[in-house]
C-alpha cells in the first residue's frame, strides 16, 4: 500500500500534560489534536495503547485487545457522572515525569470506584451502548477481564502461578473464578468500556480535523497476558506451560549482548493450520481503532531470534523461520488490504526486503542511522523513495538534540555538517526540514524533536530496565509560533493533510 504524501508527530498520550500524573484522553489530548490541525499535520502516531505489563513498557502489555486504564479521563468520566468531581483533587494537575507505582496507586482506585458507580446507576443509552460494547467484544473481553482479575486476586503473579486447574483453565474452575469474581468482573468490563468509547472519541476528533491515528503493534505477546493464558497452544510452551524459547534480537547498535525480550514464539505451525485467526482479529480490531498500522519488528515475520529461556542475555540465539507471505495473504484477504507500514531497522536481511516488497509494505528510515559509513546512508532523504516513512528518531532514540550533544562520533558530526550545514535555528529543525523535503510517502517527528529537548526527554532507552516511558512535555510549549513553522514546512513540501473518512463509531460519551 502507498500512502498518500502526509507529516505527523509521534507522541504517545502517556505524555500528555494531563492532570493525574500521567498524560490520558481527556483535554489535553484534545488539545494537542487541535494543535496538529493548526500546524497542518496528517498524522498523529501513538505507542502501542494496551495494559501495563512488566516495566511499563507499552511493548509489554498483558493483552494484544484491550485498552491501558491509565489512559482513561477521570474528568471525562466526572463530567458524564461516573464519578464526583471533587475526588479529582486528589490527583496531581502538573506535569512531571510518570511515577507509575505512584500512577497506579493514586488513579487506580479512583477508577475503579468510578466503574463500579457505572454499572450500578448507568441507564438509558449508557447502560445500551455499554450492553452492546460488552456483546460485540465478547470474543476477547470475557478472557481478559477474568485474567485481570485473577491477576489482581494473586497480587499480580504471573498466570502459571496461579492453582493448576486455572493454570489449565479446567471448566469447572473457570465457572467457580467467574461466580467468585462476578462484581470484579463488572467493573473490569465498564473500565474496558470506558477507554474505548473516549478512544473512538478522540478518534473521531482526529477525523474531523484531517488527522489520521498510525498505530502500533508489537509483533510478539507477554507471556503473562490474556492472550497466551487464552491460547497456550498457540504458543512455544513445554508441557508444564512455561516458555520453551523465548524472543529477543542478537547484538546490534543498541547494546552488545542483544536484546532478551523475553516474549513466548509463536507456533506459526499450529496458526496456519487454523488460518491464522487469532492475528486476523488482532489486526481487524487494529485497524478498526487507528489509520495506519505501525508493524514493529517487522523481521519476526520472515525470521525471529529464537532464544533458549534458560538464557540469561540474546547472545546464544538462532535465526529461525517466521510465516513469510502465507499470513499476509490472509489478513489481505481477510481485511480487503494492509494500511501497514514495517519497522525494518537493525540487521535487515535481502530475504526480508524482499518480503516487503512483495507485500508492497512501505519501510522505515531513521536520519540518525544515516550517518556513519557508508552502508548507512541507505537512511538518508537521497535514497528514499515514496515507499517510506522516514523519521528523524524514534522512541528508541535519544533525541535529536540529546544524540548532537553528546552521542554523536566526530566522524557522523562531520557528515551531517556536510550534508546538512549548519542550522541557525538547531540541529532539530536541520532533521525535519530534511525529512519533510525527502520523497518519503510519510515524515514523522517525535515531539522531543519539534520542542528541541535534550537527552533529559528520551522516552527509551534499550536495554534498560527502569526510568523509561516517563516523560512528559509541559504544558504551554505548543505555541502559535511553532504551529506556524510546521504549517509553512507542511505547505511548501507537499504534506497538507487530505480529508480522512469517518471512524464508524456512535455515541460517543465515556
Amino acid at each position: 500500500m502507498s500512502f498518500p504524501r502526509a507529516t505527523g508527530i509521534l507522541l504517545h498520550p502517556t505524555s500528555l500534560p494531563s492532570r493525574g500524573g500521567i498524560g490520558d484522553l481527556g483535554p489535553a489530548a484534545y488539545e494537542f489534536v487541535d494543535f496538529l490541525a493548526a500546524a497542518r499535520q496528517g498524522l498523529w502516531q501513538v505507542l502501542p495503547l494496551g495494559p501495563l505489563g512488566y516495566g511499563y513498557s507499552p511493548y509489554s502489555s498483558t493483552s494484544a485487545f484491550a485498552g491501558n486504564p491509565l489512559l482513561i479521563s477521570l474528568e471525562r468520566l466526572a463530567e458524564r457522572g461516573w464519578l464526583d468531581r471533587s475526588r479529582l483533587l486528589e490527583l496531581p494537575d502538573h506535569a512531571e515525569p510518570v511515577d507509575y507505582p505512584l500512577v497506579f496507586a493514586r488513579k487506580m482506585p479512583l477508577l475503579a470506584k468510578a466503574a463500579r458507580n457505572f454499572v450500578r446507576s448507568a441507564s438509558g443509552n449508557a447502560r445500551a451502548r455499554f450492553e452492546r460494547f460488552c456483546t460485540e467484544n465478547h470474543w476477547w473481553l470475557e478472557d481478559f477481564v477474568l485474567f485481570d482479575a485473577l491477576r489482581a486476586r494473586s497480587h499480580l503473579e504471573s498466570w502459571n502461578q496461579w492453582s493448576r486447574d486455572l493454570v489449565r483453565r479446567q471448566p469447572r474452575a473457570m465457572e467457580k473464578a467467574r461466580e467468585q469474581l462476578a462484581s470484579d468482573l463488572g467493573f473490569r468490563r465498564a473500565i474496558q468500556f470506558a477507554f474505548y468509547e473516549q478512544w473512538h472519541s478522540l478518534h473521531h476528533y482526529c477525523a474531523q480535523r484531517s488527522v489520521r491515528i498510525v498505530g502500533d503493534i508489537a509483533i510478539f505477546v507477554n507471556y503473562d497476558s490474556a492472550d497466551v493464558w487464552t491460547h497456550p497452544q498457540l504458543f512455544c510452551l513445554d508441557e508444564k506451560l512455561d516458555p520453551e524459547v523465548v524472543s529477543g534480537v542478537p547484538p546490534d547498535f543498541f547494546s552488545k549482548t542483544g536484546q532478551r525480550w523475553g516474549n513466548p514464539l509463536y507456533r506459526w505451525d499450529v496458526m496456519r493450520s487454523r488460518g491464522y485467526e487469532w492475528w486476523v482479529h488482532r489486526l481487524r480490531w487494529a485497524t478498526r481503532n487507528c489509520d495506519y498500522i505501525r508493524l514493529d519488528h517487522f523481521r519476526g515475520f520472515e525470521q525471529s531470534w529464537e532464544i533458549a529461556a534458560r538464557e540469561a542475555t540474546a547472545v546464544n540465539g538462532r535465526w529461525v523461520d517466521g510465516p513469510k507471505d502465507d499470513i499476509f495473504e490472509k489478513l489481505r484477504e481477510a481485511l480487503g488490504g494492509l494500511p501497514f507500514f514495517a519497522e525494518d531497522l537493525g540487521y535487515i536481511t535481502p530475504e526480508v526486503h524482499a518480503l516487503r516488497d512483495r507485500l508492497q509494505i512501505p519501510g522505515m528510515a531513521v536520519l540518525q542511522f544515516g550517518f556513519g559509513d557508508s552502508g548507512a546512508h541507505m537512511y538518508l532523504p537521497h535514497r528514499c523513495t515514496p515507499e517510506k516513512v522516514i523519521y528523524t528518531g524514534t522512541h528508541d532514540n535519544d533525541t535529536t538534540v540529546g544524540w548532537w550533544n553528546s552521542g554523536v562520533s566526530d566522524h557522523e558530526r562531520r557528515n551531517v555538517e556536510a550534508y546538512l550545514g549548519r542550522a541557525e535555528d538547531g540541529i532539530h529543525w536541520a532533521f525535519i526540514r530534511a525529512a519533510q523535503g525527502s520523497v518519503a510517502s510519510l515524515s514523522v517527528f517525535p515531539l522531543q524533536d519539534v520542542l528541541g529537548l535534550g537527552s533529559e526527554a528520551r522516552m527509551n532507552t534499550p536495554s534498560r530496565n527502569d526510568g523509561n516511558w516517563r516523560w512528559r512535555f509541559p504544558s504551554g510549549a505548543l505555541t502559535r509560533e511553532l504551529a506556524e513553522k510546521l504549517a509553512n514546512l507542511a505547505e511548501l513540501t507537499d504534506r497538507l493533510p487530505q480529508p480522512c473518512p469517518q471512524p464508524p463509531h456512535e455515541d460517543f460519551a465515556a
